[in-house]
């Protein structure tokens, strides 16, 4: 199996970094949905993935589970980092990474990072590449944590996880090499929300944040969105996936409503952290993440959004194979380094 996963990965890197005229008979004729172009590295992507790995999304959890590390291993690559320590932070694993050219020496700052997947999937591995490219690129300490998922664990089980998860962190920032003054959170999809619910209670209870980082987060459960309907199929995260996320962690109709999950509910506290907002154009979660971004935004909130126009919901994990998406990271870790330094 190993040796298929190699292979794999082998044709899809140099697919994805052919020449466009090779990349174009590959994937067909641009796609060009509300006045966006997907990059044609990820359209060849999303090409041979339907015909190698099609996505199967009514198996069991568990085998979501372990397909999606497979899946993150082969378009994130084997990224270079300075040092990766793992921890327990607040009980649970946790895994911490450490440049080679640190943005400053310690204290200094720090990203507490909390994965995507649903609420049901992604950990520690799935988000391993990713994270190194972050802390790498911008010198700044990436902290992963982990939290319980649904189905085995309902709303609001994640959300009490990375509160506390990131309290801790700020309780022992001197033995982490933070200042307290210098820590951020973030997340992408669901550990976008994570995130965004941390930064919110932060403000609440005057527990120092310096930064948000939001990648497609998702921010209403009970969306009704235009890129819901137009990217829900054919574009990676699937209105069906979305659907059975829902049903394994927020089985109760209440839960949907909460302002902890529907984050475009909360009423915005004094003193929020100023937020980064990233969206994919080519995500059905775009539009309720950039609805987020204009309630901070009216709020008084100091809040930059960057739509990546070209992008998919899921290119924060792409950093091993094709270009686009690489530098739309790379663009992200710049922005993790100019604020927290």
């Amino acid at each position: 199996m190993k040796i298929r996963d190699a292979v794999e990965a082998k044709a899809l890197k140099t697919a994805m970094s052919a020449p466009a005229r090779i990349r174009r008979v590959i994937a067909g004729r641009p796609v060009m949905l509300d006045g966006q172009t997907l990059a044609p590295d990820l359209q060849v992507m999303l090409r041979l993935q339907a015909i190698a790995r099609p996505r199967d999304e009514e198996v069991p959890i568990a085998t979501m589970r372990t397909n999606m590390v497979k899946e993150t291993a082969l378009v994130g690559g084997v990224q270079a980092i300075g040092e990766v320590r793992d921890l327990t932070v607040a009980g649970r694993p946790a895994r911490h990474f450490l440049p080679t050219a640190p943005a400053s020496p310690d204290p200094g700052p720090l990203l507490v990072f909390l994965h995507g997947g649903g609420f049901i999937e992604g950990d520690l591995d799935t988000h391993d590449a990713a994270c190194r490219v972050l802390a790498e690129r911008s010198g700044v300490p990436v902290l992963a944590l982990t939290y319980r998922r649904g189905p085995e664990h309902v709303f609001p089980a994640a959300h009490d996880d990375a509160d506390e998860g990131y309290r801790w962190v700020v309780d022992h920032a001197a033995e982490l090499g933070a200042d307290p003054k210098r820590i951020a959170v973030g997340g992408d999809s669901a550990g976008g929300n994570l995130a965004a619910s941390v930064a919110l209670a932060a403000a609440r209870d005057g527990v120092p944040l310096a930064w948000q980082l939001l990648i497609y987060p998702c921010m209403d459960a009970e969306r009704d969105t235009q890129s819901l309907r137009l990217f829900g199929e054919g574009f990676y995260l699937t209105t069906q996936f979305m659907d059975r996320a829902d049903e394994s962690y927020l089985p109760l109709p209440e839960h949907r409503r909460d302002p902890r999950m529907s984050t475009v509910r909360a009423n915005v506290p004094p003193g929020l952290a100023p937020a980064y907002i990233v969206t994919a154009g080519f995500d059905p979660l775009r539009d309720e993440a950039e609805s987020y971004a204009r309630k901070l935004a009216d709020a008084g909130v100091s809040v930059e959004l960057q739509r990546c126009t070209d992008q998919i919901h899921g290119f924060l994990n792409i950093v091993g194979v094709g270009s686009t998406s690489r530098h739309a990271v790379e663009g992200i870790a710049d922005k993790l380094r100019a604020a927290l330094t």
